[in-house]
């Protein structure tokens, strides 16, 4: 059966679409990848702004529902989703940031979870809402909150008093197997 030009035509402009479609979705799936990769290419570093003034604690509130592999937050009065993390082996309060392309750790926390900086140490520059401030490429060997576990996670520490809460950015939510945010419950699923 032969096919009128007008037909080939018709399939070949659906099969462009459909390639535009998929190169989208894959660019909108994969975009803090993709950023994170041309920032380290272009030399930037890749930490956003951190967050404001800290407007709420951890509390028995934000404590985890758990599940096997599975922990579910609530969003606080301020729309955040905070948790207590294991650092290193180390409990720490944090703010869940899917905004942040990285985990960033205040320096104080960094000290809680047993990592020993030198000055010489802080060799990347970031923007964040106290200004400008160094930091210092680490990785940490494990991060958890509940059930939900990620090993060898590349984090930043800003220098200290620069940064007023640790974020707990795509670095570790990335290595999940899904994240999802429905109804002021932030979902992490390993």
């Amino acid at each position: 059966m032969a096919l009128s030009s007008g037909t080939r035509s018709l399939f070949g402009e659906l099969a462009s679409w459909g390639a535009a479609a998929a190169i989208l979705i894959v660019g909108i799936v994969h975009y803090d990848s993709f950023r994170s990769g041309l920032n380290q290419f272009l030399g930037i570093a890749d930490l956003p702004s951190a967050a404001g003034p800290e407007t709420a604690k951890a509390s028995a509130e934000t404590t985890p529902v758990s599940h096997s592999g599975r922990e579910e937050l609530r969003a606080q009065q301020d729309g955040h989703y905070y948790a207590r993390a294991e650092v290193n082996g180390r409990l720490l309060d944090v703010m869940v940031d899917t905004g942040a392309s990285m985990v960033a750790l205040t320096y104080e926390d960094a000290e809680r979870a047993g990592l020993s900086l030198r000055p010489s140490d802080f060799t990347g520059r970031v923007s964040t809402a106290n200004g400008t401030a160094a930091v210092a490429p680490v990785t940490l060997d494990r991060v958890s909150i509940g059930h939900v576990q990620v090993r060898n996670v590349r984090a930043a520490v800003c220098e200290r008093g620069k940064l007023e809460k640790t974020l707990l950015g795509m670095s570790f939510l990335s290595k999940l197997e899904r994240v999802d945010i429905n109804q002021g419950r932030l979902t992490l699923i390993e």
